[in-house]
C-alpha cells in the first residue's frame, strides 16, 4: 500500500532530530558539560541529608517501634537475605525470593493490564458509540480504590494467585485504556486524511499512522499503570501474600515489626525505581523522536 512510507512522520522527525547539527538534538547536547556530574551529587548529598535525618530522628525519638534506626534495618536486610540458627530469612523465605515473587505477581498483572488497556484505548479511541459507552466505567473504575473491589475477588476466585493477579490487573488498566483514548482521537487529522488518500483503511491508518504518533502517550500511560500496580501489591497481599514483600510487609505490621517493614518499603520502592528506568530505557529506543520538534 505504501502507507506507512509516505505519511508516517515520528520516524522521520527522530532522524532529522538526530542529524549533525540540528537545533533540535538531543536533550544531553544542550546541556552543559559538567550537569550529569552535579545532578549525581546532588543526589548523592540529598541521600546523606536524609540519612542524617532519619539517624537523628531515631536517636531523639529513642522509639524503635515508631522510627527504627539505620542500623536495624541493616540488621534485617542481612537476616532476611540468609540463613542464620536453621531460620531461612523471614517466614521461611529469603528477601529475594519475597521480592521474586511480586514482581512476578506485578509483571503478569501488568502485562494484562496493559493489554486490555491497549485495545480498549485503541477501539474507544477510534469508534465513538463505544468511546461514549465505555469510557464511564473505565473512568469509574479508575475511581475505586484497590481494596474496594479485592474483597470481592476474594469471594470469587478465593484466596490463591488469582485474585491477587486480577486486582494488579485492572488497576493497571484504566491509566493505558485513558491514555490510548486520548492519544488516538487525537492523532493529526491531515496525517489521518493523507493516508485515506492513498486508499488506506480504516485498520491500516490506525496501524501505521496512529499508533506510531500515539507511541508517546501511551508510555506514559504504562508508567502510570506499572507505577499503580507496584503501589497495590500490598493490598494484593494482604491476604495469603507470603511469599511476597507486600506479604511480608502486612506479616511485619501485625508484631510491630517496624524495622522489617521499612525494609520491605524500601526494597518495593527501589525495585520500583529499576523498572521505571528500564521502561524509560526502552521508551527513549522506540520513541527517539520524543521531544524534539
Amino acid at each position: 500500500m505504501g502507507v506507512t512510507t509516505s505519511v508516517s512522520t515520528a520516524p522521520a522527525l527522530g532522524t532529522a532530530g538526530s542529524a549533525p547539527g540540528s537545533p533540535a538534538g538531543t536533550r544531553s547536547a544542550l546541556a552543559p558539560a559538567g550537569g550529569r556530574r552535579r545532578r549525581i551529587l546532588l543526589r548523592l548529598v540529598s541521600l546523606a541529608v536524609l540519612y542524617g535525618l532519619w539517624e537523628l530522628t531515631a536517636r531523639v525519638t529513642r522509639n524503635p517501634t515508631f522510627i527504627p534506626p539505620p542500623s536495624a534495618v541493616w540488621h534485617q536486610l542481612i537476616q532476611t537475605s540468609t540463613v542464620h540458627d536453621g531460620i531461612r530469612g523471614y517466614s521461611g523465605h529469603l528477601l529475594i525470593e519475597h521480592l521474586g515473587v511480586s514482581l512476578r505477581r506485578i509483571l503478569i498483572g501488568s502485562a494484562i493490564g496493559v493489554g486490555a488497556g491497549l485495545v480498549i484505548g485503541v477501539v474507544m479511541g477510534t469508534v465513538s458509540w463505544i468511546r461514549v459507552v465505555a469510557e464511564p466505567v473505565v473512568t469509574f473504575v479508575r475511581a475505586l480504590p484497590p481494596l474496594a473491589y479485592f474483597s470481592l475477588f476474594i469471594i470469587w476466585f478465593g484466596i490463591d494467585e488469582t485474585p491477587k493477579l486480577w486486582l494488579l490487573s485492572i488497576a493497571a488498566l484504566p491509566p493505558v485504556a485513558v491514555a490510548t483514548a486520548a492519544a488516538v482521537y487525537g492523532a493529526p487529522t491531515g496525517l489521518v486524511e493523507a493516508a485515506r488518500a492513498l486508499g488506506a483503511g480504516r485498520w491500516q491508518v490506525v496501524r501505521d499512522v496512529v499508533l506510531p504518533n500515539a507511541l508517546p502517550e501511551i508510555f506514559t500511560g504504562v508508567r502510570l499503570a506499572v507505577g499503580i500496580a507496584y503501589s497495590s501489591v500490598v493490598a494484593a497481599e494482604t491476604i495469603n501474600g507470603v511469599p511476597g514483600i507486600g506479604g511480608m510487609v502486612r506479616d511485619a505490621q501485625r508484631y510491630s515489626q517496624t524495622d522489617v517493614v521499612v525494609l520491605g518499603l524500601f526494597a518495593i520502592g527501589l525495585s520500583g525505581l529499576l523498572i521505571d528506568a528500564l521502561l524509560r530505557t526502552a521508551e527513549n529506543r522506540l520513541i527517539p523522536w520524543r521531544g524534539r520538534s
